[in-house]
């Protein structure tokens, strides 16, 4: 059972590692399916074409983007939380009620 918020006494807080891992997944997730939606219907191509000398097909295309588009968003969502977690150690709480983050000593 989560803390009440140490400010307002909310009891509406979210685990900020738990929204950590939610948000390096869903920007992975997003990443990918934008990165390979953009390879494979783009009408201009970017540097991964199929030439004579780097023979790739559109879906292999459309593999490498999407790994890379995962990885990238993977690194945005971790970041996009980050600045949220408060100093100091224990387990990181952010109250939905009024944005305060702090962190609960088990």
């Amino acid at each position: 059972m989560p803390p009440p918020c140490s400010r307002c006494v909310s009891q509406r807080v979210i685990n900020l590692e738990t929204a950590r891992k939610l948000g390096m997944v869903t920007g992975a997730l997003v990443g990918t399916l934008q990165s390979a939606y953009v390879s494979l219907y783009s009408p201009a191509r970017g540097s991964l074409t199929a030439s004579p000398h780097f023979p790739l097909s559109r879906i292999a295309v459309a593999v490498v983007a999407g790994a890379s588009g995962g990885i990238a968003g993977a690194a945005a969502g971790h970041r996009l939380v980050e600045h949220l977690f408060p100093p100091g150690d224990g387990t990181p709480w952010l109250c939905l009620g009024c944005g305060h983050a702090f962190r609960e000593l088990a």
